[in-house]
């Protein structure tokens, strides 16, 4: 049998995911902190026929060998942390990281996930909280007299309770940043998880140690490129295609060969 069409095969499958990782870019070109993926590709076993360097007469031996591939697999999908653009808001409790790092923030179940999704908002009881109700960890609690805050590149929170009255410090923005932020969990809503391959989170302040600042009023949006995905999913689209006609062709030989009498 031809290994053309498991080879092919391969091909369109690989091409499938390729096309999976780029709709989920596209999907989430508005998604705020969205950072966007790439399939990673390695050829499988070979099948060896010759082996290079394997002797072909007296005093001689084979130069290249032969050896035929049998597909390709999907060996990773990558994120990419490049730096997303900066949108303007003017919303007090809206704050973008410029640099590395993440907002680690409280789950429902206990848990703490980490976040490059600034958008908070206040709780029920004043407490920092997320879109979906996490809540910014170290807590902090915006007094119900507050009338302005304002949030330092360093991530200290102050807040102002009268007019003409001095600024009142409330707390103190901490960013965790890892060792390998590739190799972090996606857990969906706009939230990451530690694993063995991304090593341990690291906390510090803003600005220290590799942290990036916290600007106010401002989001980090999406990093992914519309322009650079539309070209990634035509040329996924033409290797599927030309894989398919692989398969084809493959089986127009093998009818020749059941043909023959």
């Amino acid at each position: 049998m031809l290994k053309s069409l498991n080879t092919a095969a391969t091909g369109m499958q690989a091409q499938q995911t390729n096309m999976d990782v780029i709709s989920n870019n596209i999907a989430n070109i508005s998604t705020t902190g969205f950072k966007k993926g790439r399939a990673e590709f390695e050829d499988l076993l070979y099948h060896t026929e010759k082996e290079p360097g394997a002797a072909t007469g007296l005093n001689s031996v084979s130069p290249t060998g032969v050896q035929v591939g049998i597909g390709v697999k999907t060996a990773a999908v990558n994120k990419d942390f490049l730096q997303g653009s900066s949108k303007i808001t003017k919303n007090a409790f809206d704050m973008e990281i410029q640099g590395a790092g993440f907002f680690p923030v409280q789950l429902s179940n206990g848990q703490i996930g980490y976040t490059r999704d600034g958008a908070f908002k206040k709780g029920p009881g004043g407490e920092l909280v997320t879109k979906n109700g996490f809540s910014l960890q170290p807590q902090i609690v915006i007094p119900p007299v507050a009338s302005g805050i304002e949030i330092s590149q360093e991530g200290q929170i102050s807040i102002i309770s009268r007019l003409n009255a001095a600024p009142q410090n409330i707390g103190q923005v901490q960013l965790v940043n890892f060792i390998n932020p590739a190799g972090l969990r996606n857990m969906g809503q706009n939230i990451y998880m530690p694993s063995a391959a991304s090593g341990v989170p690291q906390q510090g302040v803003p600005g220290q140690n590799g942290l990036g600042y916290v600007s106010q009023g401002q989001l980090e949006m999406s990093n992914v490129n519309i322009v650079d995905e539309m070209v990634n999913m035509i040329t996924a689209q033409r290797a599927y295609e030309t894989n398919a006609k692989v398969i084809q062709a493959s089986d127009q030989m093998l009818q020749q060969i059941n043909n023959m009498r």
